[in-house]
């Protein structure tokens, strides 16, 4: 049986090759939401039983927030198994079968009590070398969880000759399975994960887009509303996405580095800067009269939203845990670098962004606004300008050979033609909302020269390819300059497609048709010639791997209403980006 042998810990703690450290509950250097860890007293040794794992590790692990020297660590301890007098242990190695353990450490039992809803984050920053594979496992109550296996990034500056990301966003549980997960996990090509936002949907039963076609996918929030309420709600909901199998083996396989979008809290949420709190223009506490649209209700559910987020994403970020405003409890917008190839900002779009330009409706307001006059209001920002300075003082310090920006809602322009040649913005909850923040950061990217720039962006459940402009009327093919960078939207997993979306919500039969053929591939890209491919039909994943000379991205549909994982993906888009060349270039996808 194999042992966890304290002595052997303790003689590597001496040597200084597991040097703890201890974090403050104030912002700092590490992740502050992280628990603090250190060596065991202890002398004798830890016996690993072999008892199912998920007994005490129901949710499995998780890795994420990659650095030069180290990564986050996650888990979460069942509720019925939490004692507080037990110790968590953790060991981190070079190989799967622990025979070269290089860090290992203790938790208290205390600190991992409900207030945090029994998740464990382990900060690693500093206790590994970069650009290398790990084994890790958690042990508690004599239990070793499932291994994981994680990874650092590359020393900043290396000279790296490629890194590949899987690009994942919207996986409503309720609406299909996991399967394309599952091709995650078993894709040994892929060195990180990212995740553009709606890991999980505050809504359990909106009719606007969720069928319940699937009887073994339903959840029950504790409240009993059909969408979160509260904070029980939200980290319900993440203990439900988390027991799927397919996630589970994801996030054992791969380090992830995730954001959020607006599901995390409420659809298409922003911030009411006139009342300083949420805006959440479909949530009960805005629509039903009960509530009476308080205040301090939508002000406590941002809270309660980031929290649950907080816990249940192995991420490292900022957090005030004594702060009553969302803006200063914690800021997820950050940074990563991969050696001298990829600077990547992952980018926070709903937690300061300004009201939608032209009012809170569904239809002919949120989307397709006819008639509105709002759309270039300098005033109208979707990342407040805190973010948006860290974002170009990013890339004025860049020297990466590509910049690539983590983002939510799509940033290129998205119109569709009505009437005579009148073309209108189709969604203004992405960036054609907010037009003149969107022009400020086109043109910093060219003063700064920022090369090679490349957006992900989900959201729109939708694989799309498109040149980035800065003009999007001059339609010069030549106009070198008017060329920023390109853009990859990633498809849903598992979330109703655009269509489904549009003919359930839009409440006029007639426009709904009218909508769903300008949004058919052909007429779409007749009316937005930079849009290089589109297709809101199908659900998968797509691929993103930067080399020197150009990036690759690749788009797999995957069936989401089969619970299999190994039913079969097709890649059904293949474009590269070449380094002096900058128009996307489309291949074939035959053997992919």
């Amino acid at each position: 049986m194999p042992t966890f042998d304290r002595r052997k810990f303790l003689g590597m703690i001496a040597a200084g090759m597991a040097t703890p450290y201890v974090l403050s509950k104030s912002q700092g250097a590490h992740a502050a939401d992280a628990l603090n860890w250190k060596a065991s007293s202890a002398a004798a040794p830890l016996p690993v039983n072999d008892h199912d794992p998920s007994n005490i590790f129901d949710l499995s692990v998780a890795s994420g927030d990659p650095t030069s020297s180290g990564v986050m660590l996650w888990t979460h301890i069942r509720a019925s198994q939490y004692e507080a007098s037990e110790k968590l242990y953790f060991q981190v190695a070079t190989d799967s079968g622990f025979n070269n353990i290089v860090v290992e450490g203790m938790v208290n039992g205390e600190d991992l009590d409900s207030r945090r809803d029994h998740t464990v984050k382990i900060d690693l920053d500093g206790q590994l070398q970069s650009d290398r594979y790990y084994y890790y496992r958690f042990l508690y109550k004599g239990t070793a969880s499932r291994t994981g296996r994680c990874k650092t990034a590359p020393a900043i500056g290396y000279d790296l000759s490629s890194v590949k990301f899987a690009v994942l966003t919207c996986q409503d549980y309720t609406n299909g399975y996991y399967g394309a997960l599952n091709y995650v996990a078993e894709d040994t090509s892929i060195d990180f994960v990212l995740h553009m936002g709606d890991f999980i949907y505050e809504s359990v039963g909106d009719p606007r887009f969720q069928d319940l076609p699937f009887e073994d996918r339903l959840i029950a929030l504790p409240s009993g509303f059909t969408v979160a309420m509260n904070l029980e709600d939200y980290r319900h909901l993440y203990r439900s996405y988390r027991q799927d199998p397919f996630l589970q083996k994801a996030m054992e396989n791969h380090t992830w580095i995730l954001t959020t979008d607006d599901n995390e809290t409420s659809n298409d949420c922003y911030w009411d800067y006139q009342f300083d709190t949420l805006g959440c223009p479909d949530h009960p506490y805005t629509t039903d009269p009960q509530f009476n649209n308080r205040l301090d209700l939508k002000r406590q559910l941002k809270l309660d939203s980031q929290r649950a987020w907080l816990e249940y994403a192995p991420a490292r970020v900022q957090v005030n845990e004594d702060a009553t405003h969302p803006h200063e409890y914690s800021r997820i917008y950050r940074n990563f670098q991969f050696g001298d190839l990829v600077n990547l900002s992952m980018l926070d779009t709903r937690t300061y962004r300004t009201p939608h330009p032209c009012g809170e409706g569904d239809f002919l307001e949120r989307y397709v606004p006819l008639g509105c006059t709002n759309l270039e209001n300098p005033n109208q920002s979707m990342m407040g300008q805190q973010q948006r300075e860290w974002l170009i003082d990013t890339w004025s310090a860049s020297h990466s050979r590509w910049n690539v920006l983590g983002n939510q809602t799509y940033m290129g322009r998205l119109g569709i033609e009505v009437g005579d040649k009148i073309k209108l913005p189709f969604n203004v909850d992405a960036w054609d909302g907010y037009e003149a923040e969107r022009q400020i950061l086109m043109n910093e990217v060219r003063s700064n020269n920022v090369d090679n720039f490349v957006v992900l962006t989900g959201d729109l459940h939708t694989y799309m390819a498109s040149q980035v402009k800065k003009d999007y009327a001059d339609l010069s093919f030549w106009h070198l300059d008017n060329q920023v960078g390109v853009e990859f939207m990633t498809p849903s997993i598992t979330s109703a497609g655009l269509s489904d979306m549009v003919t359930k919500s839009c409440p006029d039969p007639e426009v709904a048709n009218f909508l769903l053929q300008a949004l058919s591939e052909s007429a779409l890209r007749l009316t937005n010639p930079h849009v290089k491919m589109f297709n809101s039909t199908q659900h998968g994943y797509s691929t993103i791997e930067f080399k020197k000379d150009y990036c690759e991205w690749i788009a797999y549909s995957v069936n989401k209403n089969i619970n299999s994982g190994d039913q079969g993906r097709n890649a059904i888009a293949r474009f590269r980006k070449y380094e002096h060349w900058p128009w996307l270039v489309r291949h074939s996808t035959s053997g992919y």
